[in-house]
């Protein structure tokens, strides 16, 4: 799985979070489905007018951190761990 960081992964659902933001709650990799269990850190990255979220999601045994583009649902997987 480690050689798929820093691809694009599509996100198949999508749910609300505590505050009422929107988190992924299904995702395809590599041809399959994963579904998350549990959401961690969240933090907001701001590079002039870009706008990008990193997420830290589980599956009940690993921990994906995935990037949004926060323009449109682009999502990109940055590791797993």
């Amino acid at each position: 799985m480690k050689d798929l960081l820093n691809t694009p992964v599509t996100i198949l659902s999508m749910g609300f979070g505590r505050d009422l933001r929107a988190i992924p709650r299904r995702m395809e990799l590599d041809g399959r489905q994963i579904d998350f269990v549990d959401s961690g850190l969240r933090t907001t990255i701001r590079h002039g007018d870009r706008v990008a979220q990193i997420l830290a999601l589980s599956d009940g045994e690993h921990t994906f951190r995935l990037r949004s583009d926060n323009s449109g649902g682009s999502w990109t997987l940055l590791a797993i761990s």
